[in-house]
């Protein structure tokens, strides 16, 4: 797989595209999102089986929402046989894949437990404790972000390319890193959409009648879940699509 190097600003463009996706079916964009979200949470809450039954699940998942967002950009039609599309032929891959995702998700359980017993924030924090809690997120966002860049394009890989399980979470790797300013950029805009610029709106907000925060508080939640989060879902098929496709070459 040849994975295209570009520029950082593509970062940005994932999500504005994401948005214009959004934008040309939002009811079908948020359902497949709110789909996913639902399942995830379900499957998590199943006694003693969910924390383990669910990273084995999340590959498969994942190809579903690219299902649903290749679909939409495409215009094709928009039904079951369209979101597996790609499962049944390459299940095996998907489930190993399924299988290294448990195995990872683990060694980063353990490794986070080693930072130390988690500080209780419901009484408020001393500076040295806010420090504490800056480093240890630190951390786990370095030991995470290996895991992050090997299945962020490698269930896609696997479903749309053939591509094996191993083969796959290597081309991952090695197209995040190779993009890794990109990635920078697509943080940086996600961490200012979703909480600098809104916390910056509730301040004002704040400042200037507690009525009107309750009502920006509520409205801005809304945007977050209804319009955010179905935004972030097509950014990652659009990410894959234009590190791997570029953007007048087909998926197939």
């Amino acid at each position: 797989m040849d994975a295209r190097r570009l520029p950082a600003r593509h970062g940005v463009l994932w999500l504005l595209a994401g948005f214009a996706l959004f934008r040309r079916h939002p009811p079908l964009t948020t359902a497949i999102t709110f789909g996913y979200l639902l399942t995830v949470i379900v499957v998590n809450l199943i006694p003693k089986i969910g924390p383990f039954l669910l990273p084995l699940l999340l590959p498969t998942l994942t190809v579903i929402l690219g299902n649903g967002c290749r679909a939409i950009d495409r215009r094709q039609p928009f039904d079951g046989k369209t979101l597996l599309k790609g499962i049944s032929e390459h299940r095996a891959g998907l489930a190993r894949l399924g299988g290294l995702h448990l195995v990872g998700s683990s060694l980063l359980v353990l490794g986070s437990s080693a930072l130390g017993e988690p500080i209780n924030i419901s009484d408020g924090m001393s500076p040295e404790e806010a420090v504490a809690l800056v480093t240890d997120l630190g951390i786990l966002l370095v030991l995470a972000s290996p895991l992050l860049m090997a299945f962020w394009f490698a269930p896609l890989l696997t479903a749309w390319d053939g591509v094996g399980a191993v083969k796959s979470l290597f081309f991952s790797f090695v197209a995040s890193l190779r993009n890794w300013r990109a990635f920078l950029m697509y943080g940086v805009a996600l961490v200012m959409v979703g909480a600098v610029v809104p916390g910056l709106i509730l301040i004002t907000a704040g400042l200037i009648s507690p009525a009107l925060l309750n009502i920006f508080s509520v409205a801005l939640r809304m945007l977050l879940i209804f319009v955010l989060a179905p935004t972030m879902v097509a950014s990652v098929y659009l990410s894959y699509r234009d590190v791997f496709r570029g953007p007048a070459e087909p998926d197939e």
